[in-house]
């Protein structure tokens, strides 16, 4: 068995490597705050370290062969499928998801990794295009983009850094990681012994247990990376974007949400609930496809409320490593904090609070208020806690318009019975991806996953990633001698 509390070190140039700064970092359970492990921090310079290898490795890298890639790739899937119930213990201890949450965690990673081998040869292909100059060809080629800087968040760390990972390693990118240092197991290590045991030339693949405090932005301004791919806050997002702005870096963003959730008049209510419950009270809330408003016609506004807490306040709580628990702990106690002030402010603005949860140490069981304003802070706010707001609609015209009126723009959702009419609808909500009849929280590989507005820039997904992840390249052959006018 897997020990990977052992790997707390982190991976530059093929080796487990400790950390140089003088400050340790105590991993611990969010659910019980037990010790798992303690990582000595990588230092400034070791990152600057980690690029320079990387950009190394990355030239020999890009002229691998289609089938030494995704030999890789396919090996670091064999890894993490052998290792499948250790890495549910892990993800359930340091992320302190539910049993549920960590095997979707694991298996959308593997899907990542599976996606990756249809799309591992779009290197180095060429094609031809016509041109208007006699005896010219026109070659098109596409080419490794080069070093891919990696910012991984807490919530779905393994799936999320993979995202990226796999699509650099099979486009023959070199990568330097850093994982939220929260969950740097889930999020760095147990990838890079999966990259480790595929077999990836050293330096390709490089990992980095560290915090903010101790190397300021260089994941951002260090001269190397060509692109900066970044899950997590807007806030942070914005920051990243002005920086990459100015040395004309690439982005891949994927940010903050505010998921609406419509239910029209003619939406049928128990279908409704039942994706309702699930779309936002998966992993606490803290995703960020998660239904943060439920926008319900007002024909049908008391019956979803009634049922809708009577589901809520029925959720199993406590330990995630019990799998029957929906509601597991929140990721630290500043995200706990800022829960319970969301939940007080709400009711200083007036909102009505149908079910008051609890907290029993880091856990908090659901809280749902109606009679929210879409303007209010709560409304308006990425909550990432099991909180539901229900606010009313007079009219299923009024709800979409409700829907839109947010700064992002991820997932939505609409609940009706008429699919076609839905589907319009579902083209004049401002957000990258919305679900007819479904919660908002959906992935898979081979879609267009990202956000409008203050939500994001770019698409994961093939084959959207592979044009974010290379460069075409014009090369023209003059095969016949040109004439020039002077």
């Amino acid at each position: 068995m897997e020990k990977f509390e052992n790997y707390n070190k982190s991976y530059i140039n093929g080796q487990w490597v400790e950390g140089k700064s003088e400050s340790i970092f105590e991993d611990v359970n969010p659910y019980d705050n037990s010790l798992i492990t303690k990582v000595r921090l990588a230092t400034r310079e070791q990152v600057q370290e980690a690029f320079e290898i990387a950009q190394q490795a990355q030239k020999k890298w890009a002229k691998s062969s289609v089938e030494e890639r995704k030999e890789v790739i396919r090996k670091a899937a064999e890894y993490l499928k052998s290792h499948q119930d250790e890495i549910v213990s892990v993800i359930t201890r340091e992320t302190g998801g539910t049993v549920l949450k960590a095997n979707v965690e694991l298996h959308l990673t593997l899907e990542v990794l599976e996606e990756a081998l249809n799309y591992a040869g779009a290197i180095h292909e060429v094609r031809e295009v016509p041109s208007a100059i006699e005896g010219k060809v026109n070659k098109i080629y596409r080419l490794p983009l080069g070093v891919i800087s990696s910012i991984s968040p807490f919530n779905f760390p393994m799936n999320l850094s993979m995202r990226t990972i796999a699509p650099a390693i099979a486009l023959g990118n070199s990568v330097v990681h850093k994982p939220d240092i929260q969950v740097g197991l889930v999020g760095g290590s147990i990838i890079a012994k999966a990259f480790e045991y595929a077999g990836l030339p050293k330096g390709v693949f490089n990992m980095i247990l560290t915090d903010i405090p101790e190397i300021g932005d260089e994941m951002l301004t260090n001269p190397i990376p060509r692109l900066i791919s970044f899950t997590g806050s807007t806030a942070v997002g914005r920051h990243i974007g002005e920086i990459a702005g100015r040395n004309l870096k690439r982005v891949a963003l994927e940010l903050g949400g505010n998921s609406p959730f419509v239910v029209l008049s003619d939406a049928n209510v128990d279908q409704a609930v039942n994706a309702a419950v699930f779309g936002k009270f998966i992993h606490q809330g803290q995703i960020c496809m998660i239904v943060n408003r439920f926008i319900v016609h007002k024909d049908h506004y008391d019956e979803f409320v009634e049922k809708f807490v009577s589901r809520a306040k029925s959720l199993p709580y406590g330990n995630p490593s019990d799998p029957n628990t929906v509601i597991g702990p929140l990721i630290n106690e500043t995200q706990l904090k800022k829960a319970l002030s969301y939940i007080e402010e709400a009711k200083k603005e007036g909102a009505t609070l149908v079910l008051e949860g609890k907290r029993e140490g880091n856990v908090l069981t659901p809280f749902v208020f109606t009679n929210v304003k879409n303007s209010s802070k709560l409304a308006q706010t990425e909550v990432f806690a099991p909180i539901a707001t229900i606010i009313k609609a007079e009219s299923d015209e009024e709800a979409i318009e409700m829907a839109n009126d947010t700064e992002y723009g991820l997932s939505s959702s609409i609940f009706t019975s008429d699919l076609n009419r839905g589907e319009q609808l579902a083209l004049s909500i401002d957000s990258g991806m919305t679900h007819i009849n479904d919660q908002t929280v959906n992935d898979a590989p081979n879609i267009p996953f990202g956000g409008n507005k203050g939500s994001g820039l770019g698409r994961f997904g093939n084959p959207w990633v592979v044009d974010e992840f290379t460069v075409t390249k014009w090369v023209s052959v003059q095969e016949k001698e040109r004439q020039f006018p002077f």
